[in-house]
């Protein structure tokens, strides 16, 4: 892929860096020219712009990055670069970090943006995630909350230990991504047993995510 990051702070040439090792191309715009440090991450294209003007947008190409990262440190200036590169160049995924916790809630698709990441919201949830058995735990949030990543860790009096997943009743609009069982990940069939212990990651509605606690810790039909 083709991905511009917005903002060449510590946190924009961190995922710089982590995404040129897997083979992606990059594109570092920072409007500073403090922070142009074309040696800290020399594998990327970098370009001394405002990304909150359309004109520089335009001589960076945006149109044909795949996505528009936007990092900055000022959340204004993230929902402006996530809605010009929405509106104005048509690009295809837009991740915007939330520096400020309570502007979480702008945004959304209005603003331009897929995923919102919340470095709070994710610390928290991986916390949750580690020392929580039997409940969800919401990990991502995607498209104003239409989608939601959630984890589940069976605990082991669950009634489904043994049981195949065919047999587990989901509710409506939840798929079953992927199982983490020790160091393994496990694609999904219908004809894998669960075990205790094991972590369940799920693609769900928000609408639904108490429907699949219970459905996970009550007693399979007979």
């Amino acid at each position: 892929m083709r991905v511009a990051i917005v903002g060449a702070g510590a946190v924009g040439r961190s995922i710089a860096t982590e995404l040129l090792s897997n083979g992606h191309s990059v594109m570092l715009i920072e409007k500073d020219p403090k922070k142009v440090r074309t040696r800290a991450v020399p594998g990327a294209e970098w370009v001394q712009a405002d990304a909150c003007e359309v004109s520089s947008l335009e001589e960076a190409q945006l149109a044909t990055c795949d996505v528009v990262v936007a990092a900055t440190g000022d959340d204004k200036a993230n929902l402006v670069v996530s809605l010009l590169a929405k509106t104005e160049f048509a690009v295809n995924r837009v991740v915007a970090r939330v520096k400020d916790p309570r502007n979480e809630w702008l945004y959304t698709e209005s603003w331009g943006v897929d995923v919102a990441v919340s470095t709070p919201r994710v610390l928290a949830a991986l916390v949750e995630e580690a020392v929580t058995v039997g409940d969800v735990v919401r990990l991502m949030t995607f498209r104003k909350g239409a989608a939601n990543l959630v984890e589940i860790t069976l605990a082991e009096d669950t009634p489904w230990v043994g049981k195949a997943l065919r047999e587990v009743p989901l509710p409506r609009e939840t798929v079953l991504t992927a199982i983490l069982r020790g160091d393994r990940v496990i694609t999904p069939s219908p004809d894998e047993p669960l075990e205790a212990g094991d972590e369940l990651l799920f693609v769900t509605h928000e609408d639904v995510e108490e429907q699949l606690q219970e459905v996970l810790s009550a007693a399979p039909r007979s």
